[in-house]
């Protein structure tokens, strides 16, 4: 099927968000963990007459080459409906918030239960004398016990469909309940013991707005909004998404993430932890909790821009079946 001009620039556009976005993520994290010298620095000093190293261009050139990327998977794709589209961009989101909920899930409990084993002085019966001492620095465990946890958690993600944020309640007031048991009836509490709880209230509502907005059970402030007609649902949806959501998601990460100073690099990049002494030492990952909110809800907007551009381009229901678009809600995995 040949696109129009019209459907293949908004499809393209609508992707490129997702593109631009994963580059500068991706880009960060080249730039400040592994030392690449950075988009933005490689065209200044290609300004000031220096050398520049071809890690720094290659940074520059993928997002010269992310419009060109998004242009050839809409072609490819042009027999796809944009529901179909919003689909597939929604089951993006959806891996996203899978990861996040195996990662804050998995290293939740390693983390409390090397906590407790450190603070009852148990690691060394478990691990080396040398381990248990290096488990007490913040930059060991995190690129020797969170890091490894994350990439299984990555993992899980892909073979796990399935998924209920209400697992995720229930472990926050199930480590509640066992602060109130230990503290009242056998007198014992701990750092660590707090800070998990913090840990994955946290995430709960971070990750949960997202997984929300995903299965659309947010609760709309009507006043007119049911009385409109589809077509202008669509535009208020599509205005919405364009001069409020996305806007809001992409302050988050270019202020948090823009340098090393910044409010969500800084606590990632020195694994900042809590002054407890024995607590939890999850504390970086908090603040990076913001950015994976920020990030799941841009991929989230896409789809939605998708859906409701549909519309705007006279699809209905009838039309994206006939494109072989399934009648399913969504192919997301989670539980709505």
């Amino acid at each position: 099927m040949q696109l129009s001009s019209i459907d293949s620039n908004l499809r393209t556009l609508a992707l490129l968000v997702v593109y631009g976005t994963s580059l500068f993520v991706i880009n960060n994290f080249l730039t400040f963990w592994w030392g690449w010298p950075g988009a933005l620095a490689t065209l200044q000093s290609q300004i000031d007459g220096q050398n520049v190293i071809l890690l720094g261009w290659v940074q520059v050139l993928s997002y010269v080459a992310a419009p060109i990327l998004a242009w050839t998977h809409v072609q490819r794709c042009a027999h796809d409906s944009y529901h179909q589209w919003a689909d597939r961009v929604s089951n993006w989101a959806a891996y996203s918030i899978r990861v996040a909920f195996w990662l804050v899930l998995l290293i939740g409990l390693a983390d409390a239960l090397i906590s407790f084993l450190r603070v009852e002085s148990l690691l060394p019966v478990f691990v080396p004398e040398q381990t248990a001492s290096d488990l007490g620095k913040p930059h060991f465990r995190g690129n020797f016990v969170h890091v490894p946890l994350m990439m299984i958690a990555a993992l899980i993600a892909l073979k796990t469909r399935g998924l209920g944020f209400t697992w995720l309640t229930l472990l926050v007031v199930i480590a509640e309940f066992m602060i109130v048991i230990t503290r009242f009836i056998f007198s014992y509490e701990q750092a660590f013991m707090g800070d998990l709880v913090r840990f994955w209230y946290a995430a709960l509502f971070l990750f949960a707005s997202a997984h929300t907005l995903l299965v659309e059970g947010h609760i709309r402030v009507d006043v007119a909004y049911t009385h409109f007609s589809e077509r202008t649902k669509a535009w208020v949806n599509s205005v919405g998404v364009v001069a409020l959501g996305l806007p809001l998601c992409w302050t988050i990460l270019l202020l948090g993430m823009w340098d090393k100073t910044s409010s969500i690099n800084s606590p990632l990049l020195s694994m900042e932890v809590s002054q407890s002494g024995y607590g939890m030492y999850v504390k970086y990952l908090m603040v990076g909790f913001l950015a994976i909110f920020a990030f799941s809800m841009v991929i989230q907007f896409t789809s939605y821009l998708f859906k409701h551009l549909g519309v705007l381009r006279g699809e209905t229901a009838a039309t994206a079946k006939s494109a072989g678009h399934r009648t399913t809600t969504f192919e997301s995995g989670l539980e709505p």
